[in-house]
């Protein structure tokens, strides 16, 4: 039932989007909103925001009029099968590095005080900046037949802004024991590993999982911003810029590719929720 309630109120809040964005095609100026020659508002014309309908539409035909064309939903769904591996790939990486980091940082004051500042900072840098590098660094590896492919690096990209939701998201629930559990334990001569695996992992449940759920919606957009910054083709990041040169002409067209994006982080956000199915014990206490 949990489950079926989320479900209707993620499909709500899609229909809500929609009625809002048609809403604001019918009252919204064609030309956009302008203070002081800054513009405040969307354009709501045809060629900036189509309907949702035509959207929609555009998904069934061909994505070109090329013979054989597949449709534009076709290519949308084959290039978020690519992303979607990657982004995956690197939010696994990003859940081993930051849960790691969480648990370095609990056992140790000192060790928070000194990485707790970088883990933060760490996310300043912006993905644009750090992409090329990250690129280049991965092209010089080559280890017997084993070489660094492209698609290596945008999972390096996402599991960097996988990694921080999680070590902050773990580390919360950890610390998140009461004193006199934690003191309970201590009198029983428990080893900090049993302390560790019956007291603060379960803790941390309530914590961790909604951390999980914003490490793959970030992960997704770590993974789509790092294909548009490398040039990585086959991803739904390369597909957007495609569709987007034929903006003028076929409007509907990138906002098509657009919509593919945002349901490709719900699906990433809603397959790490399955996670949670075999813990609802642990959930009475859930964070969202």
């Amino acid at each position: 039932m949990r489950l079926a309630r989320r479900v209707g109120v993620g499909l709500l809040a899609v229909v809500l989007a929609c009625a809002l964005w048609e809403l604001y095609k019918l009252v919204g100026p064609d030309a956009g909103g302008h203070v002081l020659g800054a513009s405040v508002l969307p354009r709501a014309e045809d060629r900036a925001m189509p309907h949702v309908w035509d959207v929609v539409g555009r998904m069934l035909e061909p994505e070109s009029s090329a013979a054989g064309s597949p449709s534009v939903a076709v290519a949308m769904l084959s290039a978020c099968w690519f992303t979607l591996r990657v982004a995956l790939a690197g939010w696994l990486a990003g859940v081993v590095a930051g849960f790691g980091l969480a648990v370095a940082m609990q056992r140790s004051r000192l060790t928070e005080a000194a990485v707790f500042p970088w883990v933060v900072l760490s996310q300043t840098v912006p993905l644009i900046a750090l992409a090329p590098l990250v690129v280049g660094w991965g092209g010089k590896i080559q280890i017997g037949s084993f070489s660094w492919e492209r698609p290596m690096s945008v999972a390096l990209i996402a599991s960097y802004l996988a990694f921080f939701p999680v070590a902050v998201g773990a580390l919360r629930g950890l610390q998140s024991p009461d004193a006199a559990h934690v003191e309970l334990f201590r009198a029983q001569a428990a080893s900090w590993w049993h302390t560790f695996r019956f007291l603060r992992l379960p803790a941390s449940v309530p914590y961790l999982l909604p951390a999980l759920r914003l490490g793959a919606a970030t992960a997704v957009v770590g993974a789509i911003v790092a294909e548009v910054s490398t040039g990585t083709k086959g991803g739904i990041g390369r597909l957007i810029i495609a569709y987007a040169q034929a903006a003028s002409g076929d409007p509907a067209k990138p906002w098509a590719a657009i919509v593919g994006a945002a349901l490709l982080g719900l699906v990433a956000a809603g397959l790490v929720s399955l996670l949670g199915l075999g813990l609802g014990r642990y959930r009475h206490t859930e964070v969202s």
